[in-house]
């Protein structure tokens, strides 16, 4: 094999030489004679109007999909189509046709240094090739596209979600180049932007968007700024159907208990603890689609805490009655014991009553004295037992009574202020 080794060495070389030979040939064909006139003493690296002024930058951008709109990382995802438009006095030429080149050619011009701002991901799609375009028009104009997929940070406000309205942001600035040597506008104003009329999100509803133009500061300096703002409303119906009617009707299913009879225990028990098992998994649920480090109280965190809070009290109730039920015949017994002392001590004073008037005159005297400092107690003695017996439960059957009317009728009442106050406040 060693033999034919130079002989192979000495092959490659030629057929090496021969394809750079060809490739240059070939690039020298690549562009036509109006271009090669362009290029000749074209500099890139300088920009148009170096020396007498900033260079305008016309921008336009076409929404094709909002991919995702993500609350846990509190972001979206974006495919848009960016087109620059400048002007540049190098690149004008004879005619009344616009010269469209290869993408790639892009390579050989000047380009505006835009990027957007608060963007975590960015990349150009380059199926089959890169996805871009260069047109040159007879007075210099540059049309310069792009197709690009970003992810955009988005700061939310969940105070009210779901039935929460967020504004979210594309920002595009220039890197390098400060208002002195660039500006940058909307071609169109607010019709510079479209796309987002057709876009079917699963949550959202593009309610309105428009465009800003600002500038940034910096240390470095003051750089062109364009803003496109636009609004969503989230879908409110999904979360009625997944979280707000199940947690109305395990509410509901609570109340059921109220028509069980209280000798029933494993009944009720069992109602109460799997509506209260139930509504703390569908919270749990509930929350998995959020930031787990959330500063702020939602207003389905609020609805379902008030769902909780019910279903719990339903528990309770059975509790309260149950005990109500175990103490009624220990309250009757009571009853009748303090009876039969009342009238063993009506005897008792019979047998005293002589002894009892001899001694009036002394007894007249101490009362008078002792009045004054008891009677503030016995008043305060006398409230006390007042309110005990209002509290006090003759037959706790009418706890479920109550209970019938009282739960449905509260839970009314504060669904009635929770919805007006998330949804008009």
């Amino acid at each position: 094999m060693y033999p034919y080794h130079r002989e192979i060495t000495a092959l490659l070389s030629i057929l090496f030489s021969i394809m750079h030979f060809s490739f240059v040939k070939s690039d020298g064909e690549i562009l036509p004679p109006t271009i090669q006139k362009l290029m000749k003493g074209y500099n890139k690296y300088l920009r148009p109007f170096f020396d007498n002024g900033p260079v305008t930058v016309g921008m336009s951008l076409d929404i094709a999909s909002i991919d995702t709109i993500s609350e846990i990382n509190m972001d979206y995802t974006a495919t848009i189509f960016l087109r620059q438009r400048w002007t540049d006095e190098r690149l004008c030429f004879e005619g009344n046709k616009s010269l469209s080149l290869d993408g790639r050619l892009v390579e050989l011009l000047w380009v505006p240094d835009t990027f957007i701002v608060d963007s975590k991901k960015s990349f150009l799609h380059d199926i089959t090739v890169e996805n871009r375009l260069i047109r040159i028009y007879p007075n210099g104009t540059v049309l310069y596209a792009l197709r690009i997929t970003t992810t955009v940070a988005c700061s939310m406000d969940l105070t009210k979600y779901p039935m929460d309205k967020q504004t979210c942001t594309l920002q595009l600035e220039s890197w390098g180049y400060n208002i002195n040597d660039v500006m940058f506008y909307w071609t169109r104003g607010n019709d510079s932007v479209r796309g987002l009329n057709t876009l079917r999100l699963a949550q959202y509803t593009v309610e309105d968007h428009y465009t800003s133009v600002s500038e940034a500061v910096y240390e470095t300096g003051r750089y062109p700024k364009l803003i496109f703002h636009f609004d969503l409303k989230r879908n409110i119906l999904y979360f009625i159907l997944e979280t707000y009617v199940p947690s109305i009707l395990l509410v509901v299913l609570s109340w059921v208990s109220f028509w069980i009879s209280q000798s029933s225990v494993p009944a009720r028990i069992c109602i109460g603890v799997t509506t209260v098992l139930t509504m703390t998994t569908l919270m749990m649920g509930a929350r998995t689609s959020l930031p787990n480090a959330n500063c702020f109280i939602k207003a389905i965190d609020v609805y379902l805490g008030i769902c909780f809070s019910f279903i719990f009290g339903a528990l309770l109730e059975y509790a309260i009655a149950h005990f109500c039920t175990l103490r009624l015949p220990n309250q009757k017994n009571s009853t009748q014991d303090m009876d039969d002392g009342d009238i063993d001590m009506n005897g008792s004073i019979v047998a005293v009553s002589s002894e009892a008037n001899n001694q009036t005159q002394v007894t007249n005297r101490e009362k008078k004295d002792n009045g004054r400092n008891n009677s503030a107690f016995l008043k305060a003695k006398k409230r006390l037992l007042c309110i005990f017996y209002c509290l006090r439960v003759e037959n706790p059957h009418h706890i479920d009574n109550y209970s019938r009317l009282s739960f449905p009728l509260s839970f009314m009442v504060v669904n009635v202020l929770y919805w007006v106050y998330y949804l008009y406040f």
